[in-house]
């Protein structure tokens, strides 16, 4: 079990980690995570913005071990697979009373069943957001080779990826969706902007973030950029919408598509856009 004290050590009932302080007003947010490694969650129970938000019961978390679900004295949640191939599968009969008894604690929440995957939907800023609006989801993490397609076909309403790429399991997809979008809660961090400031976030159009620089103002023999040390507001804005601009053209053209459909580029963006092709021969995200 990840943090907290079991209810009264009974089989199939879960660690609850948020604390025993009285729910903020933005606590509606909680997470079930089906893991077999619980304790991983405390990375973001514990430590961090994430943490600190959790300590102040502005979101909840909740790990189910499906090895509490099974009958047999070994607690087996695998098994070989039908029709040969290496590895193991995840069985259906823990897995789904795992879901079930979450059902039932929720009581009155529906929320979605998200298997990580990556067979899913690429996670992005904008799931993330909606996620942050809602009352949270049950988060799947599967083992082995995979998990009994029965349980998918019969509980799963969403897959999510990370990305076109493997891992040993589901839990570091898993604490990637719970940061997310735990920091994107009112009051998570320090500073309501920093989050509306973000890559991908609509403030932006779409768009990845402009450079940051601190202290010392010149290191190694380079300097902060002028327009930042000005004080002239107006010309510092400017200068970061372009920073962002080129940094997108140059790394993420595609989203550059994107905004552009949207009619989130201003004449003035776009203008901006056509010098960058002229100095640089490079494309401007047009197709």
């Amino acid at each position: 079990m990840n943090g907290g004290e079991s209810r009264d050590a009974i089989p199939g009932v879960a660690a609850d980690v948020a604390t025993e302080s009285p729910l903020s007003p933005a606590a509606g947010l909680r997470f079930d995570v089906v893991t077999l490694f619980g304790p991983m969650f405390s990375a973001v129970t514990e430590q961090g913005v994430t943490g600190r938000a959790h300590t102040q019961s502005r979101w909840r978390l909740n790990t189910w071990n499906p090895r509490d679900f099974t009958t047999d004295v070994h607690r087996t949640v695998d098994d070989r697979p039908y029709g040969g191939g290496p590895g193991m599968v995840m069985r259906v009969d823990p897995l789904e009373k795992a879901v079930a008894a979450i059902q039932a604690d929720r009581a009155s929440a529906a929320v979605p069943v998200i298997l990580m995957s990556p067979q899913g939907r690429r996670f992005d800023q904008a799931r993330a957001q909606a996620l942050a609006d809602s009352p949270g989801a049950i988060l799947v993490c599967g083992r082995y080779e995979g998990i009994d397609q029965r349980f998918i076909d019969r509980w799963v309403t969403e897959e999510i990826s990370l990305g076109d790429f493997v891992l040993s399991g589901g839990e570091i997809a898993a604490l990637a969706v719970v940061d997310a979008t735990v920091r994107l809660l009112p009051g998570v961090l320090n500073d309501g902007e920093s989050a509306v400031q973000d890559s991908f976030n609509e403030h932006l159009s779409g768009l990845l973030d402009c450079p940051h620089y601190t202290r010392p103002e010149v290191f190694d023999g380079v300097p902060v950029p002028d327009v930042l040390m000005s004080g002239h507001h107006a010309n510092i804005v400017v200068w970061r919408r372009r920073q962002s601009l080129e940094a997108t053209a140059r790394k993420r053209p595609d989203l550059i598509v994107a905004a552009r459909e949207r009619g989130w580029l201003s004449r003035d963006d776009e203008k901006f856009l056509s010098s960058l092709t002229r100095r640089d021969g490079k494309q401007d995200g047009r197709r």
